[in-house]
């Protein structure tokens, strides 16, 4: 999930509005908080850090999404495969998983 995506639903959870986030965090405005939960701006190490504890999360949790693109052994087609999972609803998801369950006990069962 991209960290606007997260820092909005983390903010709803809470009940916090884009004016309590920036009263939280130093030199950061209302304008430039309603920036980062648009995805047009990201906020400073210190910003995140202090955005992390008004959320009551921890500051990686809010990066996660952009930590896992940097992952060197994910590749290319693992990095379409969870976008495309991360777009079906709650039902399909699950029937995806079950497919791939499927399958990849089917490949391990050929291998032996």
């Amino acid at each position: 999930m991209s960290l606007d995506t997260t820092l909005r639903l983390l903010a709803k959870a809470s009940g916090l509005t884009a004016a309590d986030l920036a009263a939280a965090i130093p030199r950061a405005g209302v304008a430039t908080v309603k920036s980062w939960m648009a995805g047009d701006k990201l906020p400073g190490r210190d910003q995140l850090n202090a955005l992390a504890r008004a959320l009551g999360v921890p500051a990686g949790a809010l990066l996660s999404e952009l930590a896992s693109t940097f992952d060197p052994a994910r590749t290319r087609g693992e990095h379409d495969l969870l976008a495309a999972y991360r777009a079906l609803n709650t039902r399909q998801q699950g029937a995806l998983l079950e497919v791939a369950r499927g399958m990849a006990g089917h490949a391990a069962r050929r291998k032996r």
